[in-house]
C-alpha cells in the first residue's frame, strides 16, 4: 500500500501495470541514489558498459546500442571525458565522427559501478528467494522482450 490516507482499491493493488510502475519508480530511486554515491548516472553505466561488452563505437552507435538520445549520449560522454573514464579519439574511415573507448580509469570504476549495483539489487529484491529473484527477471524479462518497441 502507498502512503496516504486510507487503503488502496483491490483492483489498483492488484493491476500489474501499477505495479510494474510502482516498482520501476522504487528501482529508480534506488539505482540513482547509489550511483550518486560514485557521482555517476544511469547514462554513464549504460554507456560504460555498452563499450566495456561491445568495444568502442561512434557517439551515434553508443545511443543506438543503450536506447539513449544523441545529445544524452554527447552529454554524458563530455562528463565521463572530463574524468578520463572515455576517450574519444577521430574516426580513421569518416573525420567528421569520433570514436569512443573506455580507458582503464573507466573500467575500473564501472566494476566499482557494478558492485555497488549488485548491492542495490540485494536491497530490492530483500523480501525475495534466490530462486524467486530468477523467476521474477526470466518473467520480467519474457515480458519486456515481447513488447513490441522495446530494447529487451
Amino acid at each position: 500500500m502507498e502512503i496516504g490516507e486510507g487503503k488502496l482499491p483491490e483492483r489498483l493493488r492488484r493491476l500489474p501495470s501499477r505495479l510494474i510502475n510502482q516498482l520501476a519508480l522504487s528501482a529508480n530511486r534506488l539505482v540513482d541514489r547509489t550511483l550518486a554515491t560514485e557521482r555517476a548516472r544511469r547514462y554513464h553505466y549504460a554507456l560504460l558498459a555498452s563499450l566495456e561488452e561491445f568495444g568502442s563505437a561512434s557517439q551515434a552507435d553508443l545511443g543506438r546500442r543503450t536506447g539513449i538520445d544523441r545529445s544524452d549520449v554527447v552529454a554524458a560522454l563530455n562528463e565521463l571525458a572530463e574524468r578520463a573514464l572515455v576517450e574519444r579519439s577521430p574516426d580513421p574511415s569518416d573525420r567528421r565522427r569520433n570514436i569512443v573507448s573506455i580507458t582503464m580509469p573507466g573500467r575500473q570504476h564501472l566494476d566499482r559501478l557494478d558492485g555497488l549495483l549488485t548491492g542495490a539489487q540485494d536491497e530490492l529484491l530483500a523480501p525475495l528467494s534466490p530462486d524467486e529473484r530468477r523467476q521474477l527477471i526470466e518473467l520480467v524479462t519474457r515480458v519486456v522482450e515481447h513488447r513490441p518497441g522495446t530494447d529487451g
